[in-house]
């Protein structure tokens, strides 16, 4: 058995499965993100790791003996800071996090290649940026850091005792030559960084260590391999078998994503389209980013008074497609693809004396629907084929949202068996190739399709007013000064 570990940003989730891909045991713990100023979004990395053991722990002990290989996925480009006793030396800056627009602006007149070398516009989310702000704002720990680790790999550090890191997280960074799959000096020396302070790299099947003995007592297993893993979406679409050229899955989690496997390297940074090695040998991904998702529905059942998101779908199908003339934007932490914009928030309109809670569930399923709809047009304005998105993750579960979705889009959505499992799946299958061997495209298959939406034509309809409408709308919302 095989088990697969994603940190995440809301959670961690634990899960085994055997080696023809069944799940066979879960376990999940919840974790919380500190705001303590406008912009910022922080965790301590010490609750990964306390989080990541409860979620093991709540696997049922007889299929934790039987584990043969563990891997890990994680939310990506979170700055995790560590002194000489590889102890953090504050709170992670995380990958929704907005402080550093400025820094990026510095990054890219520092490195007129930087476009070239790590295929991605400096963006906040990215590694780099946060650490130039600190050393501006926090020299005094910037001056002690002797490791930056990404999430998961802080985790793997607990686990192994290895500073290790995978390829397709480490893209994010934006210290990666992502062409080249190996650290730029380049890159780091912009930020006062050498390889030194960097995790070995490795493509996310290879071994990276095995568990501590006291890790290995604690969670009922032997010496237990570790493989390198992958970031979050890697991970995910590995557990979808999105592993081959043309490949793409919609992620509906925390934040959106629009994932498309690629055989070369395609970057398109003047569109904020993301260009970053898969986890996968040899390969690479394209992707779309929206900051703000299913962290979206989670939003709009506190403000309605619902119970949590099933009842929110519940009131907006109550509602209808198009029921009324709301309009939400959904930036509530900015806006990545293809805005690029950190400083945007999110915005209600069209507002009127007929508005019920029930139509404003509505409107912020459909302004997650269009802004995912503004990724796919861009990535599809760069040459990308896609003919069918697999869907992954918690908005997977609500078949009223996916046809929402397929509308906006105008594509096929492949559900699939398991896809909410997400990238602790696709995790635990790196782990069985590394374990295994062979070629991942024959372990990491897609799951058995429970159901497809296809795009309905009534329903492209009535949202092409609305539609036109959101993507106009942007302008009109986002700070005239980002400085």
């Amino acid at each position: 058995m095989f088990l697969g570990i994603d940190i995440g940003t809301s959670g961690v989730k634990a899960v085994v499965l055997d080696e023809s891909g069944a799940v066979l045991g879960q376990g999940v713990a919840a974790l919380t993100v500190s705001r303590p100023q406008p912009l910022w979004s922080e965790q301590d990395p010490q609750a990964w790791w306390q989080a990541t053991d409860a979620a093991v722990r709540a696997i049922d002990p007889a299929i934790r003996r039987l584990v043969r290989g563990i891997g890990l996925a994680g939310q990506m480009h979170g700055a995790t800071l560590l002194g000489a006793d590889d102890r953090p030396l504050r709170p992670a800056i995380l990958w929704n996090d907005g402080r550093s627009f400025a820094e990026c602006e510095a990054l890219e007149v520092a490195v007129p290649d930087l476009r070239t070398i790590a295929g991605n516009i400096a963006m906040p989310g990215f590694t780099a940026p946060k650490l130039l702000w600190v050393k501006r704002h926090e020299p005094e720990v910037f001056d002690r850091v002797m490791t930056v680790l990404l999430p998961k790999d802080f985790v793997r550090l607990q686990m192994t005792g290895d500073k290790a890191s995978d390829l397709s997280d480490s893209a994010g960074t934006l210290w990666l030559d992502v062409a080249a799959r190996r650290w730029s000096d380049t890159l780091l020396a912009a930020c006062d960084l050498t390889t030194a302070q960097m995790p070995a790299l490795s493509e996310g099947t290879e071994l990276t260590g095995v568990l501590r003995d006291a890790v290995a007592e604690a969670w009922g297993m032997s010496a237990v391999p570790v493989v390198a893993g992958g970031g979050d979406n890697a991970a995910g679409a590995v557990g979808v078998g999105v592993v081959n050229d043309g490949d793409a899955l919609l992620s509906l989690g925390t934040s959106g994503v629009i994932f498309v496997a690629t055989k070369d390297f395609r970057p398109n940074p003047a569109r904020a389209v993301h260009a970053f090695c898969h986890c996968v040998p040899r390969m690479w991904h394209q992707m779309s980013v929206h900051l703000s998702a299913a962290s979206c529905v989670d939003w709009a059942a506190r403000l309605i008074g619902a119970a949590g998101p099933a009842e929110l779908f519940a009131r907006a199908e109550a509602a209808g497609p198009a029921s009324g003339p709301e309009l939400f934007l959904p930036y509530l932490s900015g806006e990545r693809t293809p805005h690029n914009d950190p400083l945007v928030r999110g915005a209600f309109l069209g507002l009127d004396n007929e508005t019920t809670p029930e139509r404003l569930a509505e409107a912020v399923l459909e302004g997650v629907a269009f802004a995912l709809a503004d990724g796919l047009r861009v990535l599809r304005e760069a040459g990308t084929v896609i003919e069918r998105l697999a869907v992954i993750g918690g908005g997977a579960r609500s078949s009223y949202w996916g046809r929402i979705l397929a509308a906006a889009m105008q594509t096929p959505l492949a559900y699939l068996r398991g896809g909410e499992v997400g990238p602790a799946l696709g995790a635990a299958r790196l782990a069985q190739v590394a374990i295994e061997g062979g070629d991942p495209a024959d372990i990491c298959i897609a799951p058995p399709i429970e159901r497809i939406a296809e795009p309905e034509p009534d329903l492209i309809s009535r949202f092409a007013d609305k539609q036109a409408a959101f993507v106009a709308a942007y302008p009109r919302i986002t700070p005239q000064q980002k400085g």
